[in-house]
Parts: C-alpha cells; sequence; structure tokens
C-alpha cells in the first residue's frame, strides 16, 4: 500500500515536468557545503529524517514566492521531525543568501555557493528546486513549483513522515 502511495506522489511531481515514467527511487548523494557565516553542513546531519532540499537564488523571484510556503511547511512539520535546508547557486557576485532569507522573515538555514551540489550531484537545472528524501535517504520527488499554495507540497511533506 505505502509503496502505491509512494508511486502515486512521485506522479503527482514527475508527470508535469516529464512523460517518462518516474525512475526507481535513487538514494540521495552525499554532500557538504558551508553557510555564509562558515559552519559546514553535511548531508550525513539529516541521516534518518526526512528532508526538503530547497534549491534556489536570491535574483529569483519564482524562489521568493515559494518560500513563505516551504517555511510554513518547515514550521508546522519540524516538530514532527522534518527537516529544510535551502542551498544557494548560481548566485551574482556579492550576494548575502542567508540574509536575504531573514530579511524576507525565512526560518530555515541555507548552505551557500551550492552550484556543484545542485548541478553535478542532484542535476538541478534551474531554480526553484525542491528535493523532497525520506529518512531513508532516497529520494521521493522533486518539482519547479513555485507555488507556495501548492497542496502537493504538504501531501509529500506527510508523506515522508509516513515512510
Amino acid at each position: 500500500m505505502l509503496r502505491s502511495l509512494n508511486f502515486a506522489c512521485l506522479l503527482l511531481f514527475c508527470l508535469p515536468l516529464s512523460a517518462k515514467a518516474p525512475p526507481e527511487q535513487p538514494i540521495a548523494p552525499d554532500w557538504q557545503l558551508l553557510t555564509e557565516a562558515g559552519k559546514q553542513i553535511k548531508s550525513t546531519e539529516f541521516a534518518g529524517k526526512p528532508l526538503i532540499i530547497h534549491f534556489w537564488a536570491t535574483w529569483c523571484p519564482y524562489c521568493k514566492k515559494l518560500q513563505p510556503g516551504l517555511d510554513k511547511l518547515y514550521k508546522t512539520y519540524h516538530k514532527d521531525g522534518l527537516q529544510l535546508i535551502a542551498v544557494s547557486f548560481l548566485e551574482d557576485q556579492g550576494a548575502t543568501p542567508q540574509a536575504e532569507l531573514e530579511a524576507r522573515g525565512m526560518s530555515f538555514e541555507t548552505a551557500v555557493n551550492g552550484d556543484h551540489v545542485a548541478r553535478k550531484l542532484f542535476a538541478v537545472e534551474g531554480t526553484p528546486t525542491t528535493v523532497f528524501i525520506d529518512k531513508h535517504g532516497r529520494i521521493v520527488a522533486s518539482t519547479r513549483s513555485s507555488d507556495p499554495d501548492d497542496p502537493r507540497l504538504e501531501t509529500m511533506v506527510k508523506l515522508l513522515l509516513t515512510l
């Protein structure tokens, strides 16, 4: 039952992006990045926890539109174990992503200079891209949606919390 529900949720995100059948759930790659303050963040910190990775850039209007929805989900489900990390990439020289998030009232942290992680490890093609990873480290789904009220976002979070 869970496998078919999982497959159905994966379809919710994959079909609008591609007409191909969704692939088997790959394991998320290991990565490590720094914050603006120089704090190291590693994928291993999120082992055993459901995780949303939000790939974004400060100049992206669609990211700015989506972030309040992600922040609301994070605040609502963090007590249930949900983790959220933003990864800033494709930035303009001198950008200050964490300061930008704080100015927007967001409560989640961002790693910076994430071009290699976004492009090479996760094959992200543009902003925003949001990746949903279950507590077993499997990539369950990803989306390019910028709608902060997209009901599929909460559906995926609820699924992550049950896997």
